[in-house]
């Protein structure tokens, strides 16, 4: 059976693209990996906190819906509220209760959390810089830019049936 539930002939991967795949996932997760530790060594934080802070820090009035604000982080709603919980705790995220829909809430970046975040901020771009963009000549940049692209957008519908699920379900 094949991803989409129909019977389908699987086509496996050889042994070069077993590699590109092996190479992509090594490469990918050592560099969220450092990007993680480099935030906690850094700022105290995980950087699933940091961007929490980061996407609520560009929403006008630093305020967005917990729904929307858990898929601009790709993260489940339970994961997110934890999170959240966490954050309000350290005094660097609010939540208030939705006018219009008294089930839904707003997460809310707090004065104290912008200035963390201000803080966290010089650290993490540089070492994106340093591990991204400075290991790249500007056609690999160009080149990653478009595959990136591509990659989104043939994931882009899979995503959005899976979006329009879960809010089905809540």
């Amino acid at each position: 059976m094949g991803y989409d539930g129909v019977m389908t002939e699987v086509r496996w991967l050889d042994a070069r693209e077993q590699m590109i795949w092996r190479g992509f996932l090594g490469a990918t997760g050592s560099f969220m990996e450092h990007l993680d530790r480099q935030m906690q060594r850094d700022s105290g934080m995980p950087l699933a906190y940091f961007e929490i802070l980061a996407v609520l820090s560009e929403m006008p009035g630093r305020s967005l819906r917990m729904s929307e604000l858990a898929a601009m982080c790709r993260s489940s709603r339970s994961r997110l509220s934890h999170a959240v919980s966490r954050l309000e705790e350290a005094g660097w995220v609010r939540r208030r209760a939705c006018e219009s829909d008294k089930r839904g809430q707003f997460a809310e970046l707090t004065d104290e959390g912008f200035k963390v975040l201000e803080k966290a901020a010089p650290g993490h771009v540089t070492a994106v810089r340093e591990h991204l963009f400075d290991v790249l000549t500007p056609e690999q940049l160009e080149q990653l830019d478009q595959i990136t692209a591509a990659i989104q957008a043939g994931l882009t519908p899979q995503c959005d049936k899976a979006k329009v699920e879960l809010q089905a379900e809540y």
